[in-house]
């Protein structure tokens, strides 16, 4: 009897042991929480934005929240992706922990603008919700909801960075070592990413970037290795030419890319085979060139390759790198060509002589 007694009581032990085990456990996470899901505003809603009601709130986005089995602590990044980009490139809208987001009428025109949509135009634009809880935890992502918009023209101030160097005076800006008259790079999306072009009409090229017009700072290259360094040595460039800059400041890496400019296309008296070579105006700061065209269609492309081309997608006057973006002539005759690739958003014109 004393047997089954301590037999009893042995079982009773392993069971509240077990017990206490499963406790100790905590809250389980659900494999499959499903993803958030857009609640609001209605998919394929249309926006007319004013310059008027900037400060107002365009709309606010609200989404379901997914079920991690427990009370979690959510991060929402809300992301734009292009029309047909499939989100390859998304643009952050912003961060919140909580299922509603708000965007003014003017921060959504500028977030348009600076990612080439033509103002008075409406195009449409796709959105989506990245639900995260920890780098351990894969991110759930909503279905895409896709809103069309009609932004408004504004001149946008792009975050700009400047080069400096020995070539300003020889190249038509101004002083050198100058940084208040030095060229500048831009920002388009505002990432601290930066692109433009430079003209060097000579040899034996120095220079720096400055995140200001002075000399505060600097950003030079100490072993000529592409990366930054604040206060690094000179950067050079050996060639005359027309550079192509590109500084990423999240990574404090830089590229150049020496560039002359062609006319290319069905338009073109050599068709897609051949460049028609353009000539730079240093005075201008602008490519032309002066040719007969058919009414057909034509493209800017550097270095008599496919590497770097523009075209305009909307037809708005604006050069876009995006496939499907040929250039349309509408009538045969003599015309003058310009590429201005001078300020933050690249231009060009067709002039009918």
């Amino acid at each position: 009897m004393r047997k089954l007694s301590l037999l009893f009581l042995s079982i009773v032990g392993l069971l509240a042991l077990s017990s206490c085990d499963k406790g100790s456990l905590g809250p389980v996470m659900s494999t499959s929480p499903g993803a958030p899901s857009f609640t609001s505003p209605d998919a394929g809603s249309s926006y007319v934005l004013t310059e008027s009601a900037a400060a107002d709130t365009l709309m606010k986005m609200e989404w379901s929240e997914p079920d991690y089995g427990f009370a979690a602590a959510v991060t929402y990044d809300i992301q734009m992706g292009l029309p047909g980009d499939n989100f390859a490139s998304p643009i952050d809208l912003g961060t919140v922990n909580k299922t509603m987001f708000a965007i003014t009428v003017g921060d959504m025109n500028n977030k348009l603008l600076a990612n080439g949509f033509a103002p008075d135009q409406q195009a449409s634009a796709e959105f989506r919700v990245v639900a995260s809880v920890s780098d351990s935890v894969d991110a759930q992502v909503s279905d895409p909801l896709s809103l069309a918009f009609t932004p408004y023209e504004v001149v946008i101030n792009y975050p700009e960075i400047y080069v400096a160097g020995n070539f300003q005076a020889a190249s038509g800006y101004t002083s050198d070592w100058s940084p208040a008259d030095g060229p500048a790079l831009y920002s388009i999306q505002s990432d601290d990413k930066y692109e433009g072009y430079v003209y060097m009409a000579n040899g034996s090229n120095e220079f720096k970037f400055t995140p200001e017009r002075n000399w505060d700072a600097d950003w030079g290259d100490t072993g000529g290795d592409g990366t930054l360094d604040a206060g690094g040595d000179n950067i050079t460039l050996a060639d005359a030419g027309y550079y192509k800059m590109n500084v990423d400041l999240n990574t404090m890496t830089y590229t150049t890319l020496n560039t002359t400019w062609g006319l290319i296309g069905s338009a073109t008296p050599d068709g897609w085979d051949a460049d028609q070579n353009m000539t730079y105006d240093p005075d201008a700061k602008v490519w032309t060139i002066t040719l007969d065209l058919t009414a057909d269609e034509i493209k800017f492309r550097a270095n008599d390759g496919w590497d770097l081309a523009y075209g305009d997608v909307n037809g708005d006057g604006y050069l876009d790198q995006e496939d499907n973006n040929n250039i349309s002539v509408p009538e045969a005759g003599n015309y003058t060509v310009t590429l201005d690739l001078s300020g933050p958003r690249y231009t060009y014109s067709l002039t009918k002589n």
